[in-house]
């Protein structure tokens, strides 16, 4: 079940049509407020929320529900989409976004690739040598230490994790952990990030296969 938290009514029901057309079943709610009364209730395997919300917003929801440490999967709907305002919702743990107007077929896709990771990323703890990785908690431990990283981080070590023994180039990388900026912005962004997770962890944690890329 999915919960739709959207105040324009016809374009919440474009989106529950699409849903269900796609075998997904949904509610929808118009506030914030609802929104907290309805996952009180119910668990859902998906948020689908829309930022610009009557009275509390949706980014202020988004930071009380992370906060209350609930992990449903979060899909940002926007019509904002600056790279403040991007960092901003994924250092505040959402999933995903999209910027209005937004294609359906994107919209489908965009939805099964948030519910393949959440398969994926309900293991409890990954061990690799020393290290705990907590998927959940974006959490690492070594022994009783917390190496702190940054979500975006953590996003680029589970991806690589995800691609054991795969060789990614840059250009796989980027798209995956990097898509919402523009390419001109980030150029050498995948560098300089496997740099700090080497420096954080250990030095030959990600490998370099030279001329084509990285892998674990």
């Amino acid at each position: 079940m999915f919960l739709i938290v959207e105040d324009n009514k016809l374009l919440a029901k474009n989106i529950y049509q699409i849903l269900q057309l796609n075998n997904f079943d949904a509610e929808k709610v118009e506030s914030s407020e609802q929104a907290t009364e309805q996952i009180q209730i119910n668990n859902y395997q998906l948020i689908i929320l829309d930022i610009n919300l009557p009275g509390k917003d949706g980014f202020e929801f988004l930071k009380e529900l992370r906060q209350k440490w609930d992990n449903t999967p979060v899909l940002i709907l926007t019509s904002k989409n600056t790279t403040e305002d991007i960092v901003k919702w994924l250092e505040a743990w959402a999933d995903d976004y999209m910027n209005k107007p937004f294609d359906m077929s994107e919209f489908i896709a965009r939805i099964n690739s948030i519910l393949r990771r959440q398969t994926w990323i309900r293991t409890e703890k990954i061990e690799i040598n020393e290290y705990e990785i907590l998927p959940k908690e974006e959490k690492i431990m070594k022994g009783k230490q917390e190496i702190w990283i940054s979500s975006l981080e953590f996003k680029l070590l589970m991806y690589f994790i995800k691609n054991k023994w795969k060789i990614l180039n840059r250009e796989d990388i980027y798209e995956e952990v990097w898509w919402w900026f523009e390419d001109h912005m980030f150029s050498r962004s995948v560098d300089v990030y496997i740099s700090n997770l080497r420096k954080k962890l250990w030095q030959d944690f990600i490998k370099t296969k030279k001329g084509s890329g990285y892998y674990i």
